[in-house]
């Protein structure tokens, strides 16, 4: 007799063994569906914010193109005046010495007027 209470304790503490795995299944499927669910959920938040932050950098980057694009051309623009004008200045030398040559000018004036181009230059 002291072997059937022993089979029926152990039959017992296997159901509740079997019982308590069951459940710990159960809560792990559980928490693993939670988890995956809140992955999702990340996923879909970060690729919104992926877009996002897509969109602005590619908007600032066409602006950024924009300003260098504005400087580039400032630059060819005041080098063009810069060369322009030496050129224009070097003309004006050349009228001054024809000028100085013909009597027109004196050799004073002359120099004045050659040192006020020739500093701009």
């Amino acid at each position: 007799m002291a072997t059937k209470k022993k089979t029926g304790y152990i039959e017992r503490f296997l159901k509740k063994a079997d019982k308590a795995i069951d459940e710990g299944i159960k809560r792990a499927d559980e928490a693993l569906e939670d988890a995956v669910e809140f992955g999702e959920m990340a996923a879909s938040q970060a690729k919104k914010a992926s877009e996002e932050l897509t969109k602005k950098a590619l908007k600032e980057k066409e602006q950024i193109k924009l300003k260098g694009v504005k400087k580039i051309n400032e630059g060819i623009t005041a080098a063009k005046n810069a060369t322009s004008k030496s050129e224009e200045d070097l003309i004006t030398l050349e009228k001054l010495g024809k000028l100085r040559k013909a009597g027109v000018l004196t050799e004073k004036e002359f120099q004045e007027k050659k040192k006020k181009i020739l500093s701009r230059i």
